[in-house]
Order: C-alpha cells, then sequence, then structure tokens
C-alpha cells in the first residue's frame, strides 16, 4: 500500500524514442546495432589507421620475400604440391564456379567492368571516389610492370596437373587477377562500407564483393593459370596497394570537408 504523501517512481526503463519510427519520421539506420556512425571518434580513428599501415607495411615485406623466393626457384616444389592437392578436388559445381569467379578479370569484360564503376561514381557526383576507383584500376599497370621483371613461366598441363583454357598472357608471377581484383573490388567494398548508411545493404554489399575478392586466389589455382606463391604474392601487394589508397581518400575528404566549413565571422555579418 503506498504510502500518502511519497511520490512513486516507476523503475522500468524507458524505449528510446530515438530509434523509434514515426510516420513523418523513418528510423535512424545509425541508432540501430549495426549503423554506420557518420563521425567516428578521433581516438578510434588513430587506432585504425595504425593498424591499417602496420598490416600494409607486414604485407609489402611479405611480398617481397615472396618475390625473392620465387626468384630464386625455392618455392616450385611446395608450389606444385599445393596446386595438385587442391585440383584434386573435383565436383562439377566446384569448377562452374571458379569459372564464373574468375570471369570478370578476362577480357574484354576486365577493360569495361571498372570504367563502368567509375562512370556510375561520376554521374553521382561522387567525383573522389570516382578518380580513386581510377588509381585502383592501376594494380593492372603495376601487375604488368612485376610480370616483366619477373618472367616466370606459368603452369603446363601434364599427368595430374591441368590447365583449363583461357586467354591468358604475360607470365605468372604476380598473379593479375588477383591484384586487380584487390584493387578495383577491394576499393568498391571500401567505399560501399563507408557511403553506405543502411544497415543490411551495406552488409550484402560490403560482403559480396569482399567474397569476390577472397575467392579469385583459389580460383586462379583451381584453374591452373597460377601457382600458389602468385596468388599469394598478390594478396599482400594488392591489400597494401588498398591500405594506400584508402588512407589517401580519408586526407582528400578531409580536406573538402574542411573547406567547405564557414567562418562563423563571416556567418554573422
Amino acid at each position: 500500500m503506498p504510502i500518502v504523501g511519497v511520490p512513486l517512481r516507476c523503475t522500468a526503463a524507458m524505449p528510446d524514442t530515438r530509434a523509434m519510427p514515426t510516420p513523418d519520421r523513418p528510423i535512424d539506420d545509425e541508432l540501430l546495432p549495426g549503423g554506420t556512425a557518420k563521425v567516428l571518434p578521433a581516438r578510434v580513428v588513430l587506432r585504425r589507421a595504425d593498424t591499417a599501415q602496420s598490416a600494409a607495411l607486414v604485407g609489402l615485406a611479405g611480398f617481397g620475400a615472396l618475390f625473392a623466393v620465387v626468384k630464386a626457384r625455392r618455392s616450385e616444389a611446395i608450389d606444385a604440391a599445393l596446386m595438385l592437392r587442391w585440383q584434386a578436388v573435383k565436383h562439377p559445381s566446384l569448377g562452374r564456379l571458379m569459372t564464373v569467379i574468375s570471369w570478370p578479370g578476362f577480357p574484354p569484360q576486365s577493360r569495361l567492368i571498372p570504367p563502368l564503376i567509375m562512370g556510375g561514381f561520376w554521374l553521382a557526383r561522387l567525383r573522389v571516389e570516382a578518380v580513386m576507383q581510377l588509381l585502383a584500376w592501376g594494380t593492372g599497370g603495376l601487375s604488368e610492370v612485376l610480370k616483366s621483371a619477373m618472367r616466370r613461366p606459368r603452369p603446363v598441363a601434364g599427368t595430374d596437373l591441368r590447365v583449363v583454357v583461357a586467354p591468358l598472357g604475360g607470365s605468372s608471377f604476380p598473379s593479375g587477377h588477383v591484384i586487380v581484383y584487390a584493387g578495383t573490388y577491394g576499393w568498391l567494398a571500401y567505399v560501399a562500407h563507408s557511403l553506405v548508411r543502411p544497415r543490411w545493404p551495406r552488409r550484402l554489399l560490403v560482403g559480396g564483393l569482399t567474397g569476390l575478392v577472397a575467392a579469385v586466389g583459389p580460383s586462379r589455382i583451381y584453374q591452373g593459370h597460377h601457382w600458389p606463391t602468385d596468388v599469394a604474392a598478390s594478396y599482400l601487394l594488392g591489400m597494401s596497394y588498398l591500405v594506400g589508397l584508402a588512407s589517401i581518400y580519408r586526407r582528400l575528404k578531409g580536406r573538402r570537408l574542411h573547406g567547405h566549413r564557414v567562418d562563423p565571422r563571416r556567418a554573422r555579418a
């Protein structure tokens, strides 16, 4: 029985009305678990930047080590063993999947898809993102330079080793597919993660693009077009390249944001 003169207090937790939709205000994804915050705390940004830079340095060091090992021809035995073991997994669906994953990396589609992505960014008034997408596509030129320096023979079909017929060119090291996918589709995944606000579309886009990049390496080995060390080195260099692009992008966007700030004294005038 309540005591007279003493107000009753409700101890039940009240719902957060900020996250509740109304007829004139849709629900804000940023207030939900998994929503993307527009502005991250400075300590979080610095911690992520330091982690990314460390990963890029490790990637470059790993690429250099693999380059030296392959150049000295000390990886041939393990390359052959790993390739034969992976190709021993035979299933019609797996073979078709590997073909589909590698398809965007062959001409003519490999010369059409990246410009279409850049054009889409440009039409959407995302000019910085379009230019950065062009730089991401530059991994193809980097691959050609490294191929000329290495001149490693590609796998040759034999009794156990299988090579799928395809329009191949250049030497085996590094894998052009892997490094271009890491740059082109890896950058697209980064942009989707940065700009797409709704949670589920963002997760689907980033997950699909990341899965494509992750699967192209195994597909190149399964089809017999590259040795495992070609693929591993390409992932290391491609991810380091992508981290560098992200760092440049953050700087450019930061300058644009600072440039659009209004001087309070001019605003009052």
